[in-house]
């Protein structure tokens, strides 16, 4: 059920993409909910988690996340978080796979079926990524087939992710461990989309809206 949930968030990316054309404020209040979604969810329920089942020493793997991300924006050019800075038509090859390997990540602490309102958080948060990943391709030189290729491989990643992490031993028997990664991941990604959710620094009421609606939904639900 999980690798079809979160295949389907990218293809609901891409039609909204190819089919909505939406315009960038949209893309940036749907990111803006999603960051405010992930984080909450990655405070209210994963942080819990792996203090219940570790000790104070889970906080070094919380900080290797954050730095893991920070190495992988430098490649990424801060696309997880909605901003593709690059310039041309030509897409990077790089850029593509440090993508991919952090929808990858995302996949593993959803081995087995108990992490719900995780899934639902890297959905949200999947959508509006797949929305930039996908708007910058369909406007760049690449044609609509390798684009659309491109777009399944990344679309593959958190499925693979969530397989490896149920099925392989390593990840089943240092969980705490990954997991913890993955919040430092998780903290860096959704704190940076709130931080940047406004231009220059300026108060943006819709936006912070949005941002309120994320922390909402994710304590309700």
């Amino acid at each position: 059920m999980n690798i079809i949930v979160l295949f389907i968030a990218v293809i609901i990316g891409v039609i909204i993409v190819y089919l909505l054309k939406p315009k960038k404020i949209i893309t940036q209040l749907l990111l803006s909910f999603s960051g405010a979604y992930l984080l909450a969810i990655t405070i209210t329920h994963l942080l819990p988690e792996v203090f219940i089942n570790s000790d104070k020493k889970i906080g070094a793997f919380i900080i290797l996340g954050l730095l893991i991300q920070l190495v992988m924006d430098y490649f990424s050019k801060g696309a997880e978080h909605g901003h593709i800075h690059i310039h041309g038509n030509k897409f990077p090859i790089i850029l593509f796979i440090s993508l991919c390997l952090h929808a990858f990540t995302e996949g593993i602490p959803l081995a087995g079926n108990e992490h719900h309102k995780l899934l639902w958080a890297i959905v949200v948060h999947k959508i509006p990524i797949t929305i930039v990943l996908g708007s910058f391709l369909a406007y760049s030189d690449i044609s609509l087939i390798k684009s659309l290729s491109l777009l399944l491989v990344f679309g593959l990643m958190s499925p693979l992710g969530s397989l490896i992490g149920t099925n392989f031993t390593f990840f089943i028997e240092y969980k705490t461990e990954v997991t913890a990664i993955i919040i430092g991941i998780f903290l860096h990604i959704s704190t940076i989309i709130i931080f940047e959710s406004s231009e220059n620094h300026t108060f943006n009421i819709a936006k912070f809206i949005a941002i309120l609606v994320g922390f909402g939904v994710a304590l309700i639900v």
